[in-house]
């Protein structure tokens, strides 16, 4: 992926055959002296989900505003559907479905009702509308909360008539911009498999989220954002390959464990020490390794698993993807 930093990936090239939903090539847009893009570049292809992820204020939203016409690019190439969303953006917009972050729903009036009027904005005809309204909402599970009002559902019904809006009008293209934040994770999963479906029926997503599990199980591809640029694009398989590959040992925060597990790490270059939010870890080039270093040291961690996708995004941005990201 072509970015303003020599040491950015460039664009993964779609394979034979595939369509290009989205194209996008040395995208820059500044807010005054805020450069909020810089030199972006990635494809989307149809039927896949495609990732991007960021600490807060990386550009993400910006570029979703750019993608369904909601701000205008300073340069570089966009396309979407291959029409540019500066001057098609209606055109895009019928074919394009957005789970927000926000529900934006009228909370005073009815789950049914609420829906039909969407459905009449959409320009669906009349005729189809309650079928297809009803069809969505039993396929969320919420058909039997049909006459209740908004306000009268739980967060986690909100977030599933969200995706009854977004789906409405058909969408080629599906804009997940945050979808189970707050969420239960009976909810999450239940999402998640709307999502494998979606994909399925060769709807092409696209995915915002700060849940790093999330983003391994249900992202094709995806990119890695900070500060307005992309740091690093590709599968997420092939992503933990490159930048962290191995096993992770948690331990407690402690200062003389901290000490001795730095000084390990400092004299073996297969080792890396890191620290997070939850404690300290270290990380070795597979378990036999982990295991002879933990027998070695005498060490008691609290947890051992494979690396993932949590430590590419901390080994590449520094931070920690939080949920204000």
């Amino acid at each position: 992926m072509e970015a303003s930093t020599p040491t950015a990936p460039r664009p993964a090239a779609a394979a034979h055959g595939d369509e290009t939903i989205v194209r996008c090539r040395d995208v820059h847009k500044s807010f005054g002296a805020i450069q909020a893009v810089r030199g972006a570049s990635f494809d989307i292809n149809r039927g896949e989900c495609f990732g991007l992820l960021g600490p807060n204020g990386a550009g993400k939203s910006t570029i979703i505003s750019l993608i369904y016409g909601a701000a205008s690019r300073g340069g570089g190439d966009l396309t979407v559907f291959g029409l540019d969303p500066a001057t098609r953006s209606r055109r895009i917009k019928e074919r394009l479905g957005v789970v927000t972050q926000d529900n934006a729903l009228d909370e005073d009036m009815g789950v049914r009702s609420n829906m039909m009027m969407y459905a009449r904005c959409l320009g669906i005809p009349r005729r189809e509308r309650r079928a297809r309204v009803d069809a969505l909402l039993e396929e969320m599970a919420l058909l039997h909360r049909a006459d209740a009002t908004i306000k009268a559902l739980s967060g986690g019904m909100q977030r599933r008539l969200v995706f009854v809006r977004a789906l409405l009008g058909r969408p080629d293209l599906l804009i997940l911009d945050e979808p189970t934040t707050g969420l239960d994770p009976a909810v999450r999963l239940l999402l998640w498999e709307k999502v494998r479906e979606m994909k399925r029926r060769g709807v092409t997503l696209l995915l915002t989220t700060h849940y790093m599990d999330e983003a391994e199980r249900l992202c094709d591809r995806l990119v890695i954002m900070d500060q307005g640029a992309i740091r690093a694009g590709g599968s997420p398989r092939n992503l933990i390959r490159e930048h962290c590959p191995g096993m992770v040992a948690h331990f407690d925060p402690d200062p003389d464990l901290r000490r001795q597990l730095l000084d390990t790490a400092e004299a073996d270059a297969s080792l890396h020490f890191g620290e997070d939010s939850a404690g300290l870890y270290i990380r070795a080039p597979d378990l036999h390794c982990l295991d002879l270093l933990i027998r070695r040291l005498g060490l008691n961690p609290g947890m051992i698993r494979p690396a993932n996708l949590e430590d590419v995004f901390l080994a590449i941005t520094g931070k920690e993807l939080s949920a204000d990201a």
